[in-house]
C-alpha cells in the first residue's frame, strides 16, 4: 500500500485551495500545451495548495480513445509542479474514474507521475452495487492514497447510503472526502459517517459544493458517537469554482482560518456574493450545460487560456450566460484577481 507523506497529510488536514484544473484547447479543440502549463503555474503562484487534473473541470472525454489525453495532463501538470521546486508541500490529485479495471489502470498511471491522491469518482456506474463500489475502493487504494468524491447527481453522480460512507470511512488508505452533493442532506450523510468512524481524525472534509462554499467553510458539524460527541469542519475545497480567480480564493480561504466570530455575518454575505457569481459561470440555469465552458471563458477573459473551447463541440456557452459572467465580473471586483494574472502572465507562458 502506498502510504501518503506526513507534509501532505498535514497540508490537506491543516486545509487548502485545491482548483480544479481545466484543459487547454487550441481553435481546432487540440491541446495547448503552453496554455496547460501556464495554468498550473497560475495556481502554484497564486497560493494555492494543490491541483486536481483529470477531474470533471478538466473534461472526462481527455479518456476517450478518440483523445487520449488523460496520461499526458497528467504528466504536464506533474512536470510543472517539480518545475517550480517549492519549498512547500503541494497536493497533487488525479482524478480517478471507470469500472474498477479502469480505476485501477488510472491509479497506477497517476502513481507513476508521483500523485499523492486519486480523486475517486463513482458516478456513471448505475450497475454497481455499493457493495461493488466499496470493493472498487479497496482495489485502487492498494495503489494510491484515496480522496473521496461524492459528485452530484445532476452532472453524473449518484445518491449513495449513509452505510456506504461509513464503509468507505473506514478504509485505512482514504485520507479525505470532497463532498459535491450539492445537497445539504446528502451532505450531512458523509459528515455524520465520519463522524461516527473509528477513523474520524484520520479523514479531512472538503467542500466541492461550488454552491454554497463560504457557508461549508465556516460550520461545524456535530454527531454523537459511543456518549462522545465529535465535530468536523470543512477544512478547505477542491473546486472547479476555485479554478479561477485562484489568488482571491486563497486570501478568502486564510480569513476564514482567523475569523472574529463578529465578522461572520459579513463573511456570510461574501457567500452569498459567490453563489451569484458561481451561477453565472457554471450555468445551474441550463442543468449546468455551459458549467465547464463558463470556467474555461473566464479564464479566457483574463488571458490564462487562448479559447473556452472543449472537446466535444457541443459543449458550449448558454443563450446569456456571456452577459451574465459580465454582470457579476461588474458587480464584486474584490472577487477576481486580474491585476495578479495581467503582472504575471507573461511569465506564466513564457
Amino acid at each position: 500500500m502506498n502510504l501518503l507523506p506526513q507534509t501532505i497529510k498535514d497540508l490537506l488536514h491543516k486545509g487548502t485551495v485545491i482548483p480544479a484544473h481545466p484543459l487547454a484547447l487550441d481553435t481546432n479543440r487540440k491541446l495547448d500545451e503552453k496554455y496547460q502549463r501556464a495554468l498550473t503555474r497560475y495556481y502554484i503562484d497564486a497560493g494555492a495548495g494543490g491541483i486536481a487534473v483529470g477531474v470533471h473541470t478538466t473534461q472526462f472525454e481527455i479518456r476517450l480513445p478518440k483523445y487520449n489525453l488523460f496520461d499526458q495532463v497528467l504528466r504536464i501538470a506533474s512536470e510543472e509542479v517539480e518545475r517550480a521546486k517549492l519549498k512547500r508541500p503541494f497536493i497533487k490529485v488525479a482524478g480517478i474514474t471507470g469500472p474498477t479495471d479502469q480505476a485501477v489502470r488510472e491509479a497506477k498511471v497517476a502513481r507513476s507521475f508521483n500523485y499523492d491522491l486519486g480523486l475517486l469518482s463513482n458516478g456513471g456506474l448505475p450497475g454497481y452495487s455499493e457493495e461493488q463500489l466499496i470493493e472498487r475502493v479497496a482495489r485502487v487504494s492498494e495503489i494510491i492514497p484515496v480522496f473521496g468524491f461524492y459528485l452530484q447527481p445532476a452532472v453524473g453522480g449518484r445518491i449513495l447510503s449513509f452505510d456506504f460512507w461509513r464503509k468507505f470511512a473506514a478504509n485505512d488508505n482514504v485520507h479525505a472526502i470532497k463532498v459535491a452533493a450539492f445537497n445539504r442532506y446528502q451532505t450531512l450523510d458523509v459528515v455524520r459517517a465520519v463522524c461516527q468512524s473509528e477513523r474520524v481524525d484520520d479523514i479531512a472534509l472538503y467542500t466541492g459544493n461550488d454552491d454554497n462554499i463560504v457557508a461549508d467553510l465556516l460550520t461545524p458539524y456535530r454527531f454523537e458517537h459511543n456518549g462522545k460527541v465529535a465535530v468536523k469542519k470543512f477544512v478547505g475545497g477542491l473546486l472547479g469554482h476555485w479554478a479561477f480567480w485562484t489568488k482571491r480564493a486563497v486570501e478568502l480561504l486564510d480569513q476564514l482560518k482567523v475569523l472574529d466570530p463578529k465578522a461572520i455575518g459579513t463573511m456570510l454575505a461574501r457567500g452569498v456574493e459567490i453563489t451569484d457569481a458561481n451561477a453565472a459561470v457554471f450555468d445551474p440555469a441550463n442543468e449546468y450545460h455551459g458549467c465547464i465552458t463558463g470556467i474555461n471563458e473566464v479564464l479566457r477573459r483574463q488571458g490564462l487560456l487562448n479559447t473556452n473551447l472543449c472537446l466535444e463541440e457541443n459543449e458550449h456557452l448558454s443563450p446569456g450566460q456571456s452577459e451574465e459572467i459580465d454582470r457579476i465580473h461588474k458587480s464584486y471586483p474584490h472577487l477576481y484577481d486580474d491585476g495578479f494574472v495581467n503582472e504575471n502572465l507573461a511569465n506564466w507562458l513564457s
